[in-house]
């Protein structure tokens, strides 16, 4: 069970909430294996195995069929393969040879004008990580409980666009 934080953090828990619930209609499942792929691909990047990250995803985008939903879930993956390849050469900057398009763009949660853009590099990331992180929980039941140690990470990475979303 996810533990709610009260304080500061409780706006963008809500702003995650609505995002999953948002997204249960464009995700509403897929086969356990090809779930785990995509936890897995969340997971590798963000305990910074990058050579397992970039081979996830890899395999995650090839398992997953076309769709519009789909088509930024692949693209999400195609974000996060880019940088975890940057890192693993020792790159730090973020990737911005792939972006989501404007039709994959409504299936992110952090939706800025260009001129609220601070970062472009890492606002198409993190966008990326939050699209693969929800869509995993959402749909790989079997890892539910090591997804939801990540929660409290993805809320204060959607806390870091809180003024710009206008709700501070």
């Amino acid at each position: 069970m996810i533990t709610r934080s009260t304080g500061g953090l409780y706006l963008m828990e809500q702003f995650l909430d609505t995002y999953i619930e948002r997204m249960r209609s464009s995700y509403p499942g897929f086969p356990p294996s090809m779930a785990h792929e995509i936890a897995s691909a969340f997971l590798a990047f963000k305990f910074g195995i990058y050579a397992n990250a970039v081979k996830e995803c890899t395999h995650a985008i090839s398992l997953i069929p076309d769709s519009a939903p789909n088509a930024a879930l692949k693209k999400a993956l195609s974000i996060v393969r880019a940088n975890a390849q940057d890192r693993e050469n020792a790159k730090v900057t973020a990737d911005l040879s792939v972006s989501f398009s404007p039709e994959e763009r409504r299936f992110t949660a952090i939706g800025l004008p260009e001129d609220k853009i601070e970062d472009p590099g890492t606002y198409e990331l993190d966008n990326a990580i939050i699209l693969i992180y929800v869509v995993a929980l959402i749909t790989s039941h079997d890892d539910e409980e090591a997804l939801e140690e990540h929660h409290r990470l993805i809320v204060r990475l959607l806390s870091d666009y809180k003024k710009a979303l206008g709700l501070e």
